[in-house]
């Protein structure tokens, strides 16, 4: 049996931005410079300080040493095994040698030096060095001011600096997705790009790519809209020819036949023209005022056996009829060839669900999407339905997406823009129905 281990506190999401890393990495170095510094500085000075200090005791020793061994009489601040000598300073002289040390002295930090008298005494000086301290205290009091200066000023700059980064990466970021969205007309437009003897930094040269590539990009996909376009419309001319010399074929199973074909080759042509002014966004919409459920009825009653229309709440929106009616039909289109009934079509509000009892749509269909023509295995493919329908409530600022019921069958969710309009068409049959 496996333990999951706990986790610690998680930081909080703007901590992970490059402006936060970068202040605190500025904040480390300042602070690590700064106490690299002072020490060398407070190293520096206070050996100094003490040295000083250290020199004038050993003078006024050996003087005094002088003046005792002649027997004359002893200076102020001098004397043989005087209170408050330290020990070890005191078993230093002892032993015969010469030593200084900074103690307290009444509580006044002195410098001691000390050396042998005769006998097993010792003869010491003190030195005031309260001056030499507050010198050492000042210059840390200075060291740590100019340090928290120091660092402020760094951190406010190297924050300023990086800002100006990050701003300009952040919206290279959201025309990457915007472009990532459908919108190829996005630019980033870094005038660092425009001049080519402008030195350009890392920032630029991203910017800059990013552009050429939604250019290039813009230019592959205009190609290809306008060769759909071209051949769907070139198609239309023989197509009609065709069409009208099936009409003219005597009666029987093959005749069937190839205008079922024709028929199917016309409808294929159709999708392929809607798809490309889908896709150039030449569409327009007529608004006005429809009731949505004598509008998703109309749709059940012309698909025909196996769909069952389900009216939980009608509201009247602000839609373009003959779109909402081809999505909702391709909808239901799609779930009669490929699932299987019964079909319920659901209004409840603005929301439209159809739904089908068969497999449920492939797992890419729910994750990215319709694509075109796209197979998986076997499977026969959804063909451009699917994509018209998404394309289409695209253009009425509606909300298509598709998912698996846990029961099985697939869910085509329609969220529609809704606010209280004017009644439109009134609503015809009942609230519920088949």
């Amino acid at each position: 049996m496996s333990h999951r281990q706990p986790r610690g506190p998680r930081l909080p999401a703007w901590t992970a931005t490059l402006t936060w890393k970068a202040a605190v990495f500025i904040t480390v170095m300042c602070c690590a410079l700064a106490a690299l510094l002072g020490t060398f500085v407070h190293v520096s000075v206070t050996n100094q300080t003490v040295g000083q200090a250290r020199e004038q005791a050993l003078d006024r020793l050996t003087e005094a040493t002088e003046r005792y061994e002649a027997g004359d009489r002893l200076g102020p601040g001098v004397g043989v095994d005087p209170a408050g000598l330290p020990a070890a300073l005191r078993e230093l002289a002892l032993s015969g040698e010469r030593g200084t040390m900074v103690a307290t002295h009444e509580s006044r930090p002195t410098m001691w030096a000390a050396g042998p008298a005769d006998g097993h005494r010792a003869i010491a000086v003190r030195v005031d060095y309260a001056q030499g301290a507050r010198t050492i205290d000042g210059l840390d009091r200075a060291i740590l001011g100019s340090s928290v200066l120091a660092i402020g000023a760094t951190l406010l700059v190297g924050a300023f600096a990086v800002t100006r980064v990050t701003r300009r990466l952040h919206l290279t970021a959201q025309v990457a997705r915007r472009i990532s969205r459908g919108d190829l007309d996005a630019r980033v437009n870094d005038p660092r790009t425009k001049g080519p003897a402008r030195h350009q930094d890392e920032v630029a040269a991203v910017a800059g790519a990013l552009d050429t590539m939604a250019s290039s990009l813009q230019g592959k996909l205009l190609s290809e809209q306008r060769f759909t376009a071209d051949v769907a419309h070139e198609l239309r001319t023989p197509l009609t020819g065709l069409h009208a010399a099936a009409e003219l074929l005597e009666p029987g199973r093959p005749t069937e036949l190839v205008r079922d074909r024709v028929a199917a080759l016309r409808t294929l042509t159709e999708d392929l023209l809607e798809i490309s002014r889908l896709d150039a966004r030449s569409e327009r919409v007529d608004l006005d005022a429809h009731h949505l459920a004598p509008l998703a009825e109309r749709v059940v009653r012309v698909s025909g056996e196996g769909t069952e229309l389900v009216v939980v709440r009608d509201v009247c929106v602000e839609t373009d009829r003959r779109r909402l009616e081809r999505v909702l039909g391709n909808l239901v289109a799609n779930a009669l060839k490929h699932g299987r009934a019964p079909v319920l079509v659901t209004v409840d509000g603005p929301v439209v669900t159809v739904r089908d009892h068969g497999d449920g749509y492939p797992d890419y269909l729910v994750e990215h999407g319709p694509q075109r023509f796209r197979t998986e295995g076997t499977s026969k493919g959804h063909g451009l339905g699917l994509t018209i329908a998404l394309g289409q409530a695209a253009v009425l600022g509606a909300r298509l997406t598709f998912t698996n019921a846990s029961d099985g069958g697939a869910v085509a969710t329609l969220r529609l823009p809704f606010e209280e309009c004017a009644d439109g068409d009134e609503p015809e049959g009942p609230e519920s129905g088949t």
